[in-house]
């Protein structure tokens, strides 16, 4: 086992260390300006959503057919997602026989306020490490999402909050993947467990968390394989390393973090629906939001799927991966 990020140590007294982290954690950017560049990363989401909206109800007297027809395919073409998108649309409906809804210009804020609330996914009860263990969470999703990139950013993450971090390159199928994690190690400082190329992934997280637990880290973050011969292979090979994970660390992964690609719409629920199947999610994790019209499908996830978004990627910068919030989100898309 490899060990990169600092100097190593003959395997024969320590297989699983390195010299002991002394670096300063770097400092957090203040929250000044965080809303401002959530809302330039969702310019092309806001544009879809929102500035179609406002475009449709403008001059707008009464509450026809027509405009929730025109209304609900404004909503189905931002990716919120057919089931979601019948709902918003059947509040809209509810409220106007009930007379709480008239006035056009008002369908925004309905609108506003239901998608919140779709948004607030209640989080699923989470395992907690034992004394003296770190939390493990384990990072899956399919080969381009950014999966590894999410990584190093959260790495970055945890460290400027003082924790300790070790990555665990288990996607021994790409040496790609690998050199990719021990670039993003370096970035964010901190250390990665590494094996020669088809090495079995398992086997390498099992020595990672033997090392992790003998130098009091913090938090671990597994890399995973995003793509094998067959979907069945890689669900397989997942299962395993979560197997192997809790054989070794009582309640270990403690979180199943899914990386999705915003821009795949659509296919994003799907995915999530098949790795929630296999290996029950615990988060959910969207990158490239600032590079799509689709971030619609935030709100379709959520709903659908009742899981949480953890963190959004809104940027290629290290600390452009930030915690969801979603009242910023809406407001983002909205205003």
């Amino acid at each position: 086992m490899r060990l990169f990020g600092r100097k190593e140590k003959s395997e024969k007294s320590d297989p699983g260390s390195t010299v002991p982290v002394n670096h300063p954690a770097p400092k957090a950017r203040g929250d000044a300006g965080l809303f401002k560049r959530l809302r330039q990363g969702l310019t092309k989401t806001r544009d879809s959503i929102a500035g179609r909206l406002d475009r449709l109800l403008l001059g707008r007297k009464e509450i026809t057919g027509e405009l929730l027809e025109e209304l609900e395919e404004i909503l189905f073409t931002s990716d919120i997602g057919v089931a979601t998108t019948q709902e918003l649309i059947d509040a809209v409906q509810d409220k106007v026989k009930r007379k709480e809804l008239s006035d056009p210009a008002k369908i925004k804020a309905s609108l506003k306020e239901q998608m919140q609330v779709f948004l607030e996914a209640p989080s699923p009860e989470r395992r907690t490490p034992a004394p003296g263990q770190p939390l493990v969470a384990m990072v899956i999703g399919v080969n381009g999402v950014g999966k590894t990139t999410t990584i190093g950013k959260a790495a970055h993450r945890f460290r400027s909050e003082g924790k300790k971090v070790l990555l665990v390159a288990a996607d021994t199928f790409r040496a790609a993947a690998v050199e990719q994690l021990c670039v993003w190690a370096r970035r964010a400082e901190v250390d990665v467990v590494r094996q020669e190329t088809g090495a079995d992934p398992s086997a390498v997280v099992f020595d990672a968390l033997s090392a992790a637990v003998s130098r009091g880290v913090d938090v671990v973050l597994v890399d995973t394989a995003g793509r094998l011969h067959t979907k069945q292979s890689l669900m397989d090979e997942l299962r395993k390393i979560h197997r192997v994970t809790g054989k070794k660390l009582t309640g270990a992964p403690h979180e199943v973090w899914l990386v999705l690609d915003a821009t795949t719409g659509q296919n994003a629920i799907s995915q999530a629906r098949m790795f929630h199947e296999a290996l029950g999610v615990t988060d959910i994790i969207l990158t490239k939001l600032d590079g799509t019209a689709k971030g619609g499908i935030v709100v379709g996830i959520c709903h659908e799927l009742g899981l949480p978004i953890r963190f959004i990627g809104i940027g290629e910068g290290i600390e452009d991966l930030r915690p969801f919030d979603p009242a910023d989100f809406i407001e983002a898309i909205f205003d």
